[in-house]
């Protein structure tokens, strides 16, 4: 929502402007240079990247404009579910979720989330270390540390579609200028045709670099910038993750646990304690 409210600010301040200055917005229809400038964008774009991030930048997007799923509510299914493994685990041994970490689709305590199954990466993290903690006696130092490299190559993978749009968002007044000189180059032709031919020639030329740095800084970067804040809103969910899974290998009741979870989540999505509570024992 706010993207959309975002976007429709930056366009009715722009073109409102224009048009009470005195501008013809017909003028600023010039689809000629719009395949230049995007064309060029997307093709840049396409040869920057590998597909997978090609992938998961569009995921992304389309993310943005159906709204995160880490909010509130995912958090508090997050910790609830952690609260039942362990609480399984320590009444019943570490054995006893076994088939709940190995088979995670057909397990009762998993089955009851569906928003984290659908997170695969983030269920895949939480059963891989439920594993380990299972198969060994890794110390709590150790076990915190492998958490931690797993978490920043999991950072820099999410964070890799925010940088390739910000590169594109970077170059796109610059291929404004392109459109713009090809458009000064056609203009030339008219050098015969009169004042007023050749003024709306340069005038569509203009249009160009005007179209490239609208969308660059209006749109694109601050598209990029949102990816950015949507990353890190999903990187705490691992974080959470760890800091619960460390504190229960240290020997901490569940309750507790997921309290060391909940203090690492960002404070406008994290529950209170007794919001979490109620959550718990109503799951």
């Amino acid at each position: 929502m706010l993207l959309i409210i975002g976007a429709v600010i930056v366009i009715a301040s722009v073109f409102t402007g224009y048009v009470l200055h005195g501008g013809n917005l017909m003028v600023l229809w010039q689809p000629t240079e719009v395949l230049i400038i995007f064309g060029a964008a997307l093709g840049s774009f396409i040869i920057a990247n590998p597909l997978h991030t090609l992938k998961e930048t569009f995921s992304r997007g389309l993310q943005l404009l159906m709204g995160s799923p880490y909010n509130k509510s995912f958090y508090m299914d997050l910790l609830s579910l952690l609260y039942e493994i362990f609480d399984k685990s320590r009444k019943q041994g570490v054995m006893a979720i076994e088939e709940d970490i190995d088979n995670p689709e057909s397990s009762q305590i998993f089955s009851r989330y569906p928003a984290i199954m659908k997170s695969k990466e983030l269920q895949a993290f939480i059963t891989d270390y439920l594993r380990i903690i299972s198969s060994g006696n890794m110390a709590t130092h150790e076990l915190e540390g492998m958490m931690e490299n797993e978490i920043d190559s999991r950072q820099h993978e999410i964070e890799e579609p925010a940088h390739a749009v910000n590169k594109i968002a970077d170059a796109l007044p610059g291929l404004g200028i392109v459109a713009a000189v090809l458009g000064i180059v056609i203009t030339m032709n008219f050098m015969s045709e009169g004042p007023e031919k050749i003024g709306l020639s340069v005038a569509a030329a203009l249009v160009g670099t005007f179209l490239g740095i609208f969308m660059g800084y209006g749109f694109v970067g601050p598209t990029s910038i949102a990816m950015e804040h949507a990353a890190k809103y999903e990187l705490k969910a691992y974080e959470c993750v760890k800091s619960a899974i460390v504190a229960t290998v240290s020997g901490q009741a569940p309750q507790m646990a997921i309290e060391f979870g909940r203090k690492a989540l960002p404070t406008d999505k994290r529950p209170g304690f007794q919001e979490l509570n109620d959550h718990v024992r109503s799951k």
